[in-house]
């Protein structure tokens, strides 16, 4: 069983899952790149899927599935018990890490990933995406779902075949709640919407920007080549969304990592989204931060929690508008 235990330093809590050491190349360097092989056969490729639990969602033509969502084998959240804390000793602050963890597959091709696909796979990724978290707010004792995509060894990925991760936790994680502080001490209207105008006025970090999203490298980018993927319409909520929103959503997703792998060669990357917690009622908008993992921390940025970006958000925006689509 996962544990959930207390930093008292940061207030954050950590997940202790010594069951996910248990993942093949789990410790492999991070310079080995994430395959399968004859001995073990990926198992999110069509044909293979006897090698995971039973799907709890597919999308696309009956025995022809085009996106699935499995139970993840080695979760860091699992089970239904309450989130009770428990006191240990003056430092020593535990829980339960109960809740669920899902493997989103993207889709059936083991070499496309997202920036590959066509407007209807990214259509269902999204609508896949909605459809969990909406299921996931109705447990009683979940607060939050997280989904992310790792995609490469260096952005943490231990399968090569392109997927996703959805968490649902009993708590609501330190990250969404200094964004949620964000949001309130904006005045005046949405942060997020007042960014959009400000930012298309300046039109110095606009990457991609239609009727349903712009995605800017924002202002306060910490990561070279960081993105910030904003959907026009101020929803706080993912799965409230409409269908035209999560498409373009998903569709600029896809052309900014196409821009992305032209420009750069392909680089690993991170990507997750960010929406209001279930029963969240102050101001919000949801959103995906993309973060290439162009380079590596070192003990100033991990030490004192304050990043050094070493190309201006405005350089590397100008870099990917640049760069001509070819699809």
């Amino acid at each position: 069983m996962s544990q959930l235990r207390l930093d008292p330093l940061t207030g954050r809590w950590v997940v202790v899952s010594t069951q996910r050491a248990d993942r093949p190349s789990a410790f492999l360097s991070r310079s080995l790149p994430v395959e399968s092989g004859p001995a073990r056969p990926c198992p999110f490729c069509a044909g293979n899927e006897e090698a995971t639990p039973p799907a709890l969602e597919t999308y696309g033509p009956s025995g022809n599935w085009r996106v699935r969502v499995v139970p993840n084998l080695y979760p860091a959240f699992r089970g239904d018990d309450a989130m009770v804390v428990t006191h240990l000793g003056p430092a020593f602050t535990q829980a339960p890490a109960s809740g669920i963890h899902e493997v989103l597959v993207l889709s059936p091709d083991h070499h496309a990933g997202w920036g590959d696909l066509e407007d209807g796979q990214t259509d269902l990724i999204m609508a896949a995406i909605r459809d969990r978290i909406d299921s996931h707010s109705r447990s009683g004792a979940l607060r939050y779902t997280q989904v992310v995509v790792n995609s490469g060894r260096e952005a943490g990925a231990s399968i090569a075949h392109p997927h996703g991760q959805l968490l649902g936790m009993p708590f609501v994680p330190r990250e969404l709640v200094d964004e949620q502080a964000g949001f309130a001490r904006f005045s005046g209207s949405c942060l997020l919407c007042t960014t959009i105008d400000a930012e298309e006025d300046a039109g110095l970090r606009v990457v991609h920007s239609d009727d349903q999203v712009v995605v800017i490298c924002p202002f306060w980018s910490s990561l070279p080549f960081e993105m910030l993927v904003l959907p026009r319409h101020h929803d706080a909520h993912l799965n409230d969304s409409s269908d035209a929103d999560l498409a373009g959503v998903g569709r600029a997703i896809r052309d900014v990592l196409a821009r992305l792998g032209d420009r750069l060669g392909n680089p690993a990357y991170n990507l997750v989204f960010h929406s209001a917690p279930y029963r969240a009622s102050g101001s919000f908008h949801w959103h995906a931060h993309l973060m290439p993992k162009l380079t590596t921390a070192a003990a100033f940025e991990m030490g004192t929690g304050v990043p050094i970006n070493v190309v201006a958000p405005e350089e590397a925006a100008d870099a990917l508008r640049a760069t001509a689509l070819t699809s």
